[in-house]
């Protein structure tokens, strides 16, 4: 299926944003939602859909180590649903086991300070889980 993707880590505080370019190649950090609760949330990621062209929405699911879902993966799996009900493309939940360590390890290593690895790790985050859709789904 042709078109951007849209890529997100869902937190309590911040939603993770990231997007594909049309072909699919790469996974580009766009960005924090500050997360304010229910609808609003929602209409956030409905506008950037719309802003990019999505075809596709991919969403971290926060796997336990052993593949249990605890309550942060029954919120990104709630948050999925919210989605599905009220957007036009398919919206899919991607395993992101380890996806902020992997994102705060490259930021670190980038020489991110402290204050700017917490402002960027959400949309490092989102890049890592949408990276990871594109090379599941790929072809």
């Amino acid at each position: 299926m042709p078109g951007r993707v849209l890529g997100l880590d869902v937190g309590k505080a911040r939603i993770g944003v990231a997007v594909s370019d049309p072909d699919r190649t790469v996974a580009l950090p766009a960005g924090t939602i500050r997360v304010a609760g229910g609808i609003q949330d929602l209409r956030a990621v409905a506008e950037l859909v719309e802003r990019y062209e999505v075809a596709e929405v991919v969403v971290g699911l926060p796997l336990s180590l052993s593949g249990e879902r605890g309550p942060a993966a029954r919120h990104s799996e709630q948050f999925a649903d919210g989605l599905r009900a009220i957007l036009e493309v398919p919206v899919h939940l991607q395993d992101e086991r380890l996806s902020t360590v992997e994102a705060e390890r490259g930021l670190t290593a980038a020489g991110a300070d402290g204050r700017a690895r917490r402002r960027s790790v959400d949309q490092a985050a989102a890049s890592i889980i949408l990276r990871g859709y594109l090379d599941r789904t790929s072809g």
